[in-house]
């Protein structure tokens, strides 16, 4: 059975090849291309992203300052990781920039919004 479905993706490959130009050739067989796990790691992990953006519209009160926290560390130790790697992996560098960053953001508005609320407990009492 496998020797099957490899032989019809070696089949469809080949006719996807013939039809595209020589630039989106290079690209499809580049070693971070679409034919890879390189390639559909970032594609998946924009949805953390996207999920991470979401939340800049739900209030600080209900915002986990551990799930940001880790999500801000994890893009920044992975964004190195994909410039060390061979191949270099640009796209899923970005991916992990950018989830990083949401990652802080998100960690900045919990730590503001205990602060606010510890002073304004402070200020009662």
């Amino acid at each position: 059975m496998a020797v099957a479905l490899r032989r019809l993706l070696h089949r469809w490959d080949g006719k996807i090849q013939s039809r595209l130009s020589p630039a989106l050739r290079s690209k499809w067989n580049h070693p971070a291309g679409p034919k890879t796990i390189h390639f559909w790691c970032p594609v998946c992990k924009w949805g953390l992203v996207f999920a991470g953006m979401s939340d800049l519209a739900r209030p600080a009160e209900t915002l986990s300052l551990n799930q940001s926290l880790s999500l801000g560390v994890t893009g920044t130790i992975w964004a190195r990781y994909c410039l060390v790697i061979i191949p270099k992996n640009y796209f899923l560098c970005s991916c992990n920039v950018f989830l990083g960053l949401t990652g802080f953001l998100q960690t900045a508005r919990v730590l503001k919004y205990q602060s606010e609320l510890a002073n304004k407990n402070q200020d009662e009492a």
